[in-house]
This record gives C-alpha cells, sequence and structure tokens, in this order.
C-alpha cells in the first residue's frame, strides 16, 4: 500500500520533509530544517520518524534551509541514496549547508560555555561544517523537464517552480501493487513576473496534488505597486536622515532587490544611495545566479547577452568581511543595507537592528515571510521592545513590509496557477502553510473548482489507495470505510468472544435454544461485515487514514473466512 507522511510542513510553514513509503521502497522529498519558535526548533534535535538508512533516495525541491537543511542530519544517521536536486540547487546547497554546519557548531559553543558554567553535561552541534561538506557527495544533479527512470519502479521529473533560482516541483510516477499513480509536489510555488527567474511552470495532470499555502490568505502587491512602495520608503527615510535596513534571505529576494535598486537608480527615481550587501553567504550565492543562465526569464537573458551585469553596480557594496560589516554600524543614516537571515533570528542583520531600531528616522523593511516566533514576526506584530545580545532595545523605527518581494505565490496566483492543471487532480493536500490560510485556501479551492482538499497534520500518515464509489462523494466514501472498519473490528472481537463460548456450550450446554441464538448471532455479524466489504470494493483514487483498509476480495476469502471457521 502507498502511503505518506507528513514529517514536516504541515499545519506549518518550515521543516519540510515527506516520506512516501511503498511495500518495496522508502523516499523522501525534502528533508528541511525547523525554523521560527523554540517549540518547532527543538524538533530539529529529536529522532527522525523514521529510520534514514531504511530511505532509498531523496528529492530536493529548493535549496532554502527549511527545505534542505536537515540533510547532513539524515545522512549523519545512516542514509545513502542519492539526493536528486537541478543544477543550480546543487550549487547553492554547496555553500548553504557549510554555513548552516557552522552556524550549529557556533550555537553548541555557545550553550556549552553555558552549560560548563552551570555544571551541566555539554552537547554536540546538530551538524558539524564538515558533516555537511560529507553530505554534498550524496547530490545527484538532474536537468529541468527530463524524466528519470529509477530502478525500484519509480519515475520523476522536476520542473521550475519559479521560487529561487533552482526550485522545482516535483513529479513522481509510483508504481506500487501494479498501480502506477502520479504524485506532484510543489514546494515552494513562485509568483508570476519576478524578476530574474522564470515563471511557474504549468503541469498538465496529478493524482495527487501537495500544494503549498504559505499564503493562501493573503494578496502580494504587483510588481508596478511594489516597486512604488519600495522607492517611498527609500526616499521617505532619506528625508528623515536614516537607514533603510533589509532582513533578507541570502538566496532570491537579496539578488531580486539587486536588480530592481539598481533600475530605480538608472532611472533617478531613487538617488545613488550606498548599498550594503553585508551577507557573506547572499554574496557568494549572487556568484551561483550569474553562472546559471538556465534559470533566467528573457529580461534577464537579454541584459547578460548585452554585457550587463544587474545584480553588480557601482553603488552596491559587498562586504564579505567581519571588520567591513562594523563599519556599517557607523553609519547614522543615507544608508540600505541588506543582510540575512531574513527572519532576524541570526547572522549580522541581528547587529544592524541593534544599531538601527532605536533610531526614529530609520526603517526596517521586511521583504519576505516571517514565521511565528521570529524576531521578525515579533516586530511586525508590533513589538515594542526586543531584546538582542542581552540588551533590551526600544523601537522606534518605522517597520515596514512589502509582501510583492516575497518569493511564494499570492491566494490568487495560487488558484490560477491550480486552474490551469488539464486534468485535474483527484485530491488536493494542503502543505506549507499555517492552519488559518491553508483552511482559508482549502474552502477557496473547494468552492472553485469543487477540489477534494485535505489538510494533514504533523506526522500524520494517510494512505493512497483505491477509492471511486459511483455516486458517493468522497468523503462519503471515507466515512463509510471508517464504518467498514469499526463493523470488521467488532466482528473479529465477537467473533473470538463467541468462539470460546461456542466450545464451552459444546463441551457443556446442551441447550439448543442457547446454541441456536448463539449461531445466529454469529451470522448476523457475518453478513453486516460482508455486505460491507462487497459495497466497499472500488476502483482508483484518494487518501484514507492508514487504519482503513481495502475490504476487498483478500479479506473476504481470508480474514472473514477464518473467523467464520472459527
Amino acid at each position: 500500500m502507498l502511503t505518506l507522511k507528513f514529517c514536516g510542513g504541515a499545519k506549518t510553514v518550515t521543516g519540510s520533509c515527506f516520506l512516501l513509503q511503498t511495500e518495496s521502497i522508502k523516499i523522501l522529498v525534502d528533508c528541511g530544517m525547523f525554523q521560527g519558535g523554540r517549540e518547532l526548533r527543538e524538533r530539529n534535535y529529536g529522532d527522525f520518524p523514521f529510520d534514514p538508512a531504511e530511505i532509498s533516495a531523496l528529492f530536493l525541491t529548493h535549496a532554502h534551509i527549511d527545505h534542505s537543511g536537515l540533510i547532513p542530519k539524515l545522512v549523519k544517521n545512516g542514509f545513502r541514496g542519492n539526493i536528486y536536486a537541478t543544477c543550480a540547487t546543487a550549487d547553492l546547497c554547496r555553500i548553504m549547508l557549510p554555513d548552516s554546519g557552522h552556524i550549529q557548531e557556533m550555537e553548541a559553543e555557545w550553550q556549552n560555555r553555558k552549560a560548563r558554567r552551570a555544571g551541566r553535561p555539554e552537547t554536540e552541534p546538530l551538524y558539524t561544517v564538515q558533516e555537511a561538506v560529507d553530505a554534498l557527495e550524496y547530490f545527484v544533479e538532474v536537468d529541468y523537464d527530463r524524466i528519470m527512470v529509477l530502478d525500484f519502479g519509480l519515475s520523476f521529473r522536476l520542473r521550475n517552480s519559479g521560487h529561487i533560482l533552482g526550485s522545482a516541483i516535483i513529479e513522481l510516477w509510483v508504481t506500487d501493487e501494479g498501480d502506477r499513480k502520479k504524485l506532484v509536489f510543489t514546494g515552494d510555488l513562485g509568483r508570476k513576473n519576478q524578476s530574474i527567474i522564470c515563471d511557474p511552470d504549468i503541469i498538465e495532470e496529478a493524482d495527487y496534488l501537495l500544494l503549498e499555502g504559505t499564503y493562501g490568505q493573503r494578496f502580494h502587491e504587483g510588481e508596478e505597486e511594489k516597486t512604488d512602495l519600495l522607492r517611498e520608503i527609500i526616499n521617505s527615510t532619506l528625508e528623515r536622515d536614516g537607514n533603510i535596513v533589509v532582513p533578507s534571505f541570502a538566496v532570491g529576494r537579496t539578488q531580486e532587490l539587486l536588480y530592481i535598486l539598481n533600475k530605480l537608480i538608472e532611472r533617478g527615481e531613487i538617488p545613488p544611495l550606498p548599498i550594503y550587501i553585508d551577507s557573506p553567504m547572499a554574496i557568494r550565492t549572487t556568484d551561483v545566479f550569474i553562472e546559471h543562465a538556465e534559470c533566467f526569464d528573457l529580461e534577464m537573458r537579454a541584459c547578460m547577452a548585452r554585457g550587463e551585469s544587474p545584480l553588480h553596480f557601482p553603488e552596491a557594496f559587498f562586504t564579505p568581511k567581519v571588520e567591513q560589516s562594523r563599519k556599517i554600524n557607523e553609519i547614522e543614516g543615507g544608508a540600505l543595507i541588506i543582510s540575512a537571515s531574513g527572519m532576524c533570528d541570526a547572522g549580522r542583520i541581528k547587529h544592524h537592528l541593534k544599531h538601527n531600531l532605536w533610531r526614529p528616522g530609520s526603517t526596517v523593511l521586511f521583504v519576505g515571510y516571517q514565521a511565528q516566533g521570529s524576531m521578525g514576526r515579533y516586530l511586525l506584530d508590533g513589538a515594542d521592545r526586543v531584546t538582542l545580545f542581552g540588551e533590551e532595545i526600544k523601537v522606534r523605527a518605522r517597520i515596514a513590509s512589502i509582501g510583492g518581494f516575497s518569493a511564494h505565490a499570492d491566494q490568487n496566483e495560487i488558484l490560477e496557477w491550480v486552474g490551469k492543471i488539464r486534468d485535474f487532480p483527484s485530491q488536493i493536500i494542503l502543505i506549507h502553510g499555517e492552519d488559518e490560510p491553508l483552511q482559508h485556501l482549502a474552502a477557496l479551492l473547494e468552492e472553485k473548482y469543487g477540489a477534494e482538499v485535505y489538510i494533514p497534520s504533523y506526522l500524520e500518515e494517510i494512505s493512497l489507495f483505491p477509492l471511486g464509489i459511483p455516486g458517493m462523494g468522497i468523503k462519503e466514501e471515507i466515512s463509510a470505510r471508517i464504518k467498514s472498519r469499526e463493523i470488521r473490528d467488532l466482528w473479529k472481537e465477537n467473533s473470538r468472544f463467541f468462539a470460546n463460548r461456542l466450545s464451552d456450550y459444546l463441551e457443556k450446554e446442551w441447550d439448543i435454544g442457547r446454541l441456536e441464538a448463539l449461531e445466529e448471532r454469529l451470522g448476523f455479524l457475518l453478513r453486516q461485515m460482508e455486505n460491507e466489504s462487497n459495497y466497499m470494493k472500488s476502483s482508483p483514487l484518494i487518501f484514507a487514514p492508514p487504519q482503513v483498509e481495502v475490504l476487498g476480495d483478500k479479506l473476504q476469502d481470508g480474514d472473514a473466512h477464518e473467523d467464520k471457521g472459527a
């Protein structure tokens, strides 16, 4: 039986990890790190809800740490299969995973200093830089749009998801017990008309669509509107003699910002202010961008063909060294500072916040998603004070956000993308989102397309198995299956009891009336189960809780017959 377990990315945006299992194989889609509040982050340190050594392969949608960040831990714990990803994703992971390993080492050292002072035992890092480097050996680079056939009855293809450089929608064709099904994992679905990279590909068909819903309840500004907002925020901040501090993800948002800022300066819509890219990872990933023209849209390709480099221009200063970063903190106004991490939980951005949050003239501008429990989310939600490096900081700066810079599709873009699927999926499973946006999106998908939508929970496991009773809706059918299972369990429980009682009666009881009543009760239960199991014979579709089994021929002729014989 084909089953799917949600080991992350279920009713939360981060920690993407999905375990797909047949009778013969176990594979993963993504192996990401949980980000946000402490409760979420603690999941990173527990055991995997599967044995890594039993996983045959991993399919990676893209390089963001919430999708890739636990790969070194997976390898450390015994995984030895291939990791399939696009060429650009593999190149980005060669930068991002060792960098993450460095962060794990630094966090462990900080915690261990405290532990030593308190006399507590020390802990190991989640993984080290070397363990991250070791994990890179398992990457297998795959071109977009190429169907790959693997040995264990599985084929796949990577399609462009339009989220970041190298991001992919994963199409999986799985054969289980002679039945071939197609599952599509969107990963993070991107937006139309983003700068630099291509729009998301349209998928022609799917049996099961695992669809992201990060912004299932939100609408982003359009391209023109977001550029207007950016211009207004920059100019108004400069008028107040402040700095513009932009917490930005090193991959994707930083490069798009540079692209648009260059245009604004060229058109004279903002002054040629100094723009500091103060993130070593952002600097290195910007170089990777230039190497992957296969991901560029037509406008970016035309720029490159003319010999232009829209990510490198005179006003952009890249500051890889710590000394250069510290110098930026001496600037009291008139600069734009782009730094990581995008959610303000780590990295150099925390230093820039410390030096600018208390300044009334400055602006902190968010251009990406802020998970619950993150420093960025606290600021967006109106925090009056925050603590940075043990110091309480009063928030006097303007806190602004431009949703149009998000790399995630908004509600309308998700609905539009789904509506273009030619052969509509039998089942849509919503992932990568908090509960409220997912519920909202599910209602819209059901209303607009008549879609059957399911929202799984963390660590829930569902079975992908045949359904499809004529004239019965899927939800009603699943309810009927659950009822059938209850009758089956009742039958098995009572058959054992009655079998024991029958033996006692045969040995001790000679009351024919009692024996006939017992036999009639057994027969009634058997007929109930046989009717239900006949009713449940059906053809292909969807999901159901794993405890709901198909009551087909095997059960009728096997379990039921055996119980009857008892």
